[in-house]
């Protein structure tokens, strides 16, 4: 039908899924892509990628395209009538950009100049949002255009497409987004957002890494948004935990997966890690 209507360009309005379905659209017949987010949930209307899902939901895999978006238009007064939670799920997805961005470029010998590039803007998308994430946040729910909510729409379509388009591979996902994937395949998880799931899984990472300062320093932040720093806040209940984690280890820890772009890790160190994470913050709600 595309080519027998002589179109010139697929034009897609909504969010990241909107997106990611234009992109792959556009792939599939050879035409250019315009996107106009109507969310700021994530970066999807700027990278050249598109993530897939089956019918209930479940991660099944993602497809790097060889070239980026014709034209991305971002009115912020649209946003700012957007759900304040997908706000806040695109702040945690962003986030991610800096911790998996980091474990990978930073053992690096040598960066080239793209890759450094990626790295700074890994670097200004978790300052940017430590500083104007809570003030957006509250922007929106009082639907206020500000300087803040302004600049974190643009670090998270902006600055976060930056980090995968200079940094390709190493700019991209690691274990954070991994143990989203694995999140999936929990039912509980269903209505969990996106970034939400990827906010959980940096610090599922930080514990795989073993840097519990790091935890310690983001868990203020967390809480002042809401973004889930436990199992149960993701809906997961006691009698179910054990299975869900191992629900959640298998599937992310699955060949191909960027889990093992930080190393090898195995399912029982993404279950031990889940539990471990339980542990301190638990610990850390009661001092």
């Amino acid at each position: 039908m595309i080519f027998e209507e002589n179109i010139n360009l697929i034009i897609a309005v909504g969010g990241g899924t909107c997106c990611d379905l234009a992109k792959a659209a556009g792939y599939t017949t050879n035409t250019d892509v315009i996107l106009i987010p109507t969310l700021a949930s994530n970066c999807a209307a700027w990278t050249p990628l598109s993530v897939f899902y089956d019918q209930a939901g479940n991660f099944v895999e993602y497809k790097v395209f060889p070239k980026s978006t014709y034209m991305v238009l971002v009115e912020p007064t649209i946003i700012l009538n957007s759900p304040k939670d997908y706000l806040r799920a695109g702040i945690g997805d962003t986030l991610a950009k800096w911790y998996e961005a980091d474990v990978l470029i930073r053992p690096l010998p040598e960066k080239s100049i793209p890759i450094q590039i990626a790295h700074y803007a890994a670097k200004l998308c978790k300052d940017q949002l430590i500083t104007d994430g809570a003030a957006a946040l509250l922007a929106l729910e009082n639907n206020q255009l500000t300087d803040a909510f302004v600049r974190v729409v643009e670090t998270i379509i902006l600055a976060g497409g930056m980090v995968g388009s200079y940094g390709d591979q190493y700019g991209r996902i690691a274990a954070a987004h991994s143990i989203h994937n694995g999140l999936t395949k929990v039912t509980e998880t269903a209505s969990t957002l996106h970034g939400d799931k990827v906010a959980y899984g940096i610090l599922v990472q930080l514990v795989l890494e073993k840097r519990f300062d790091e935890i310690t320093k983001l868990l203020p932040f967390y809480k002042s948004l809401s973004l889930p720093i436990s199992l149960d806040e993701l809906n997961i209940q006691k009698e179910r935990l054990e299975e869900a984690t191992q629900i959640t280890a298998t599937a992310s820890t699955q060949a191909g997966e960027s889990i093992h772009l930080i190393g090898e890790i195995h399912s029982s160190d993404v279950v031990e890690a889940m539990i471990e994470l339980d542990q301190f913050v638990t610990q850390y709600s009661t001092i």
